[in-house]
């Protein structure tokens, strides 16, 4: 294959992974939801790994509304490597109803990939969010840390839905 062929398929699998704002195929978003009761700070418990989070700990995001009826996204996380805080600031719409845990998000340009709260308690105190594949997967906490039987909750939900659990980073909160 040339390198031309290869650029652009590269170009075009890269494009659809970035811009599929779908679940997985057979994952389904929670139903229910409310905005105004899942703003707020979370905390980052367990990940699967990505490029865009690599080396960071005790990492947060904060969600706020916009002016524009999106959801403002702020993601801070402190790499250990480097030294020293980094944040991103993105943009959330729902995809269909308010009510469903739908979303897509934005951290640069106009390229919006998936997510989807898949799980989430009554009291909206833990959350499990996929992307739009099952390489990308976040349990989110009020609190930074978690009661083994919610921990174990979360994780038989997770691989009930096919995501890879052992593969989770688990992240240092102080």
């Amino acid at each position: 294959m040339s390198l031309w062929k290869m650029l652009i398929a590269g170009g075009t699998a890269l494009l659809s992974v970035a811009c599929n704002t779908s679940p997985p195929k057979g994952v389904t978003p929670v139903e229910g939801f409310t905005t105004d009761l899942y703003l707020g700070s979370w905390y980052e418990i367990a990940r699967l790994d990505h490029r865009f989070e690599r080396g960071l700990q005790q990492v947060t995001a904060s969600y706020s509304k916009r002016e524009d009826g999106g959801i403002k996204v702020v993601n801070r996380g402190y790499n250990e490597q480097k030294q020293r805080w980094q944040e991103s600031t993105g943009k959330a719409y729902f995809t269909g109803p308010t009510s469903r845990g739908a979303l897509k998000v934005s951290f640069f340009g106009p390229f919006y990939g998936g997510y989807n709260v898949i799980a989430l308690d009554d009291d909206y105190q833990h959350a499990l969010i996929c992307g739009p594949n099952r390489n990308y997967l976040w349990i989110l906490s009020r609190t930074p840390t978690l009661t083994g039987s919610v921990k174990e909750a979360l994780l038989a939900k997770a691989q009930h839905e096919g995501f890879d659990v052992s593969k989770l980073i688990w992240v240092k909160q102080k």
